[in-house]
């Protein structure tokens, strides 16, 4: 626990023990937009059926090593057919090639076309076993702006949450009410009446109802608006801390395991940590895995 292994994460799971894990959380590399410079990387397969296929045969092996009752997040991105008609950059700082990769990529999807890499997963995922319990939006208010002008500006990813079994962990997450109700009654109706419509039916027209029944707020809602936060460091894929918390507080117990088989620049163990859950982080690139020890050594020292 709260370690970051290096290696090919398919390889690396076949090493953990069967139901094991508390929760997976993750967003791996999203199909044709990225080279991060390792062999083998997923994402970079010549069509998205079989990007789709790889990346649910890692999942196979998450479900064996998730517990009864775990849970698994997975954030995943879109992307249109044709987009990957520029070489990626010569220049060092963009070694993830987030300008794009070769037209190869792409030839299996008509131009222009969104390969719906989101639902295609989804829909595999349950064909697969895998329980659909919410497909949550992450809005980003603040978008980068697109040069299209035949089509709207993409402004969200999903984020997918899936469960193995019907019964499984989950803390109600609560949206905080912002504003007071706009009623004249207030938060509470109070009941006296009686309505001739129910006789007979069995129903209850007049009952006392509390219309805010939770302190804390109300049951959190499945569209997040979240902003995207720069990254000093040379990875240009990481989610906000913000984005993932309510996931790992809802999904995972306190001193559990979080598992992120796309561990990156460490963000997913920050957040556990700071919510007092444990983490095992595997990356396939060296650097990311030094970037994130740093961060989370970071992190630690300041809670000290």
């Amino acid at each position: 626990m709260n370690e970051i292994i290096k290696g090919d994460c398919l390889e690396v799971m076949k090493d953990i023990p069967d139901k094991s894990i508390d929760m997976v959380l993750t967003s791996p590399p999203y199909w044709a937009l990225r080279d991060y410079g390792v062999e083998n990387q997923l994402g970079r397969e010549k069509t998205f059926q079989e990007y789709i296929n790889k990346l649910c045969d890692l999942f196979d092996e998450v479900k064996r090593i998730l517990k009864d009752n775990g849970t698994c997040w997975v954030n995943i991105g879109d992307t249109y057919g044709g987009t990957g008609d520029k070489k990626d950059s010569k220049d060092p700082k963009y070694k993830d090639g987030r300008n794009g990769q070769s037209k190869a990529l792409n030839k299996s999807a008509t131009a222009k076309c969104l390969c719906q890499i989101p639902s295609r997963f989804a829909i595999e995922m349950t064909h697969r076993g895998w329980i659909l319990r919410n497909e949550i939006i992450w809005h980003k208010p603040n978008a980068m702006p697109s040069p299209v002008k035949d089509r709207f500006t993409v402004d969200f990813e999903k984020v997918f949450f899936f469960t193995k079994s019907k019964k499984y962990h989950f803390e109600q997450q609560f949206d905080e009410y912002t504003k007071p109700m706009n009623r004249w009654g207030g938060e509470e109706l109070k009941a006296d009446g009686e309505s001739d419509w129910d006789n007979g039916t069995g129903q209850v027209t007049y009952r006392k109802r509390n219309f805010r029944p939770y302190k804390n707020g109300k049951n959190k809602r499945t569209v997040w608006s979240i902003n995207t936060k720069p990254s000093k460091e040379p990875h240009f894929a990481s989610y906000p801390e913000k984005l993932i918390e309510p996931m790992i507080k809802a999904g995972c117990p306190v001193n559990g395991i979080v598992l992120d088989p796309f561990f990156g620049i460490g963000t997913t163990g920050i957040v556990a940590k700071k919510n007092n859950r444990n983490y095992i982080g595997i990356e396939i690139a060296q650097e990311y895995v030094d970037i994130a020890r740093a961060r989370i050594k970071s992190m630690q020292d300041t809670l000290i």
